[in-house]
């Protein structure tokens, strides 16, 4: 069996890296669902937020989130083209959501963290991750605007509302939609948001050595009460890791609840799987092994992709190439003795019985 590849999708058949191949593969969902359907939006969608997130269109900078880069959004999106495909194809007749709706799924997809980007000339001094907790609501603006420029103008008011689905500036419940379609699109398309990120095959290692320091820039690591105490949410990169299983719970909550189930929908796509929960769960279990093992960081010894937004070294990258470097010198290396450098995590994974189905109690 071969591993699966760092810069690939959870079926390690699609490069997440790569926008061409990821259009490719949302274009093959489309036309197995719409066979006469055009294709144009689609592709120029995708080009559009590559260009944009690459810095090569006017008016903003490159991306600089390293957690929240190109990869994650074409991540995202693939997800939501395999979600909304496996809810049509559940649907009965004459409930369809239909091609245009499609569409308008993938455009929240490609603009969900496009906020998360800097004004050229007016926020060169700042970071991306600076705008975490009004992201949506910047990129809302985006989203309207390119909907506009592109003809489908008539959707740009539905769309700024429907993409706050992606976040936690306004509750869902207080979203306002035209109709229960344009609430399962929003579902849709935030349920592929969580998969997509936790099923990374580098989350944990991406966790500690980006998102990290977008949070201490968001002022998420951090923040003060009502009386002006500060509280310390993460303390630092490994922190961030070890709470990883507990922000699941609160998410596995939002996917069952808030977001109605919707992430069930990959089964349907994939034939019975859910291949995105499964490789969130494989994550979450090492995750908890990490805890065990006293937050061993060294343990993370996944390389991420680079992207537009990830060639920034950190400083919490650095300290973990140095800690699996001991780590190796240690115990030997995890590359080339797989089978014995984690003996018990498989006793672990056999004994910890199923939890994908657990209702519990954003990053």
């Amino acid at each position: 069996m071969q591993f699966r590849r760092n810069n690939f999708d959870v079926t390690n058949t699609v490069n997440v890296t790569d926008s061409i191949s990821v259009g490719d593969a949302i274009e093959d969902i489309f036309l197995n669902l719409f066979p006469n359907a055009p294709v144009t939006a689609l592709r120029r969608a995708i080009n559009h937020i590559s260009q944009l997130y690459r810095g090569e269109l006017p008016g903003y900078v490159a991306c600089d989130t390293g957690y929240h880069d190109l990869q994650h959004t074409m991540d995202v999106t693939l997800a939501s083209a395999r979600l909304i495909d496996g809810y049509e194809r559940s649907q009965k007749k004459g409930d369809s959501l239909g091609e245009e709706l499609f569409v308008f799924g993938i455009l929240l997809a490609l603009f969900h963290d496009s906020g998360y980007l800097r004004k050229r000339g007016i926020e060169d001094n700042m970071h991306g991750a600076e705008f975490t907790m009004v992201h949506v609501s910047r990129g809302e603006e985006l989203l309207k605007k390119y909907l506009k420029e592109s003809g489908m103008g008539t959707l740009a008011e539905t769309a700024a509302q429907v993409v706050h689905y992606t976040g936690y500036e306004i509750p869902v419940d207080r979203i306002q939609v035209p109709s229960p379609a344009y609430q399962a699109i929003g579902n849709l398309v935030a349920s592929a948001d969580i998969l997509a990120q936790m099923s990374d095959r580098c989350y944990l290692e991406k966790c500690h050595d980006r998102l990290y320091t977008e949070f201490v820039l968001g002022g998420i690591a951090r923040k003060r009460d009502e009386h002006g105490n500060e509280q310390v949410i993460f303390a630092s990169p490994q922190d961030l890791v070890i709470k990883t299983p507990g922000f699941y719970r609160g998410a596995k909550k939002r996917l069952n609840e808030t977001l109605n189930g919707a992430y069930r929908y990959a089964e349907k796509h994939f034939g019975g799987q859910n291949l995105y929960l499964e490789a969130l769960e494989r994550n979450i279990l090492f995750a908890e092994y990490v805890a065990a093992n006293n937050g061993d960081i060294g343990m993370l010894q996944r390389t991420p992709p680079t992207t537009a937004g990830s060639e920034q070294t950190s400083q919490a990258a650095d300290d973990r190439k140095q800690q699996v470097e001991e780590r190796r010198k240690r115990i030997s290396d995890r590359r080339t003795n797989t089978g014995q450098t984690y003996p018990d995590l498989l006793d672990r994974r056999q004994n910890t019985g199923d939890r994908r189905m657990i209702t519990p109690s954003k990053k």
